[in-house]
């Protein structure tokens, strides 16, 4: 596994940064001002729930479903290979509350399921990103934000702060599949410093 090609699961590459990228994050929510992509069929399902979800949107929200989303793009990196955004409303995500909380996560709550049940996949894996079918570090967005990773903790990596998501992600046997990948990655590291 010392050769990058091989961190593979399900067809899905893995760049080994996301196990040595130093992360630290005292989260305001800044990531959700921007929008995020979703999948198509992720939107769908978002609009397919409006009925249950607006009553939980306050006055900094619109209700209009014809709102939430931008246009539809092509992108492969998307299951359906469709991806569309959020729109900014309010300066932040349709989704968004004024005390910054996901409408999604907190309908989801409400409902009694996975506190992720509704959210799109990026915004699960953000700071983590998956570009040109490979799961990596979304630097090009966190370099944008205020807070987000200004203090890297030199003991932290990135996949020790999203082991939660990432667990979510992959399920827990492709993601015990990961694990063994970061440990030989790890191992191969300190080979290589002591030769």
């Amino acid at each position: 596994m010392n050769d990058n090609s091989n961190f593979e699961i399900n067809g899905l590459k893995i760049d080994p940064k996301i196990f040595t990228f130093k992360f630290n994050c005292k989260c305001t929510g800044e990531c959700c001002l921007y929008g995020v992509y979703t999948d198509s069929k992720e939107a769908e399902e978002i609009v397919r729930i409006k009925d249950k979800l607006t009553p939980l949107f306050d006055r900094t929200q619109v209700k209009d479903n014809n709102k939430w989303f931008e246009p539809p793009e092509k992108d492969d990196d998307f299951d359906s290979g469709i991806a569309v955004g959020t729109e900014i409303i309010n300066h932040k995500c349709a989704f968004l509350d004024e005390e910054g909380l996901c409408s999604l996560q907190k309908f989801a709550n409400l409902e009694g399921g996975h506190k992720w049940k509704y959210k799109p996949q990026y915004c699960i894996l953000f700071p983590l990103t998956i570009y040109e079918g490979t799961l990596t570090v979304d630097d090009d967005h966190i370099d944008r934000l205020k807070t987000c990773n200004k203090n890297p903790m030199p003991e932290t990596t990135i996949y020790e702060s999203c082991n939660e998501e990432l667990k979510y992600f992959f399920g827990e046997k492709d993601f015990n599949e990961l694990e063994e990948m970061r440990n030989q990655y790890l191992s191969s590291l300190k080979t290589k410093e002591v030769a």
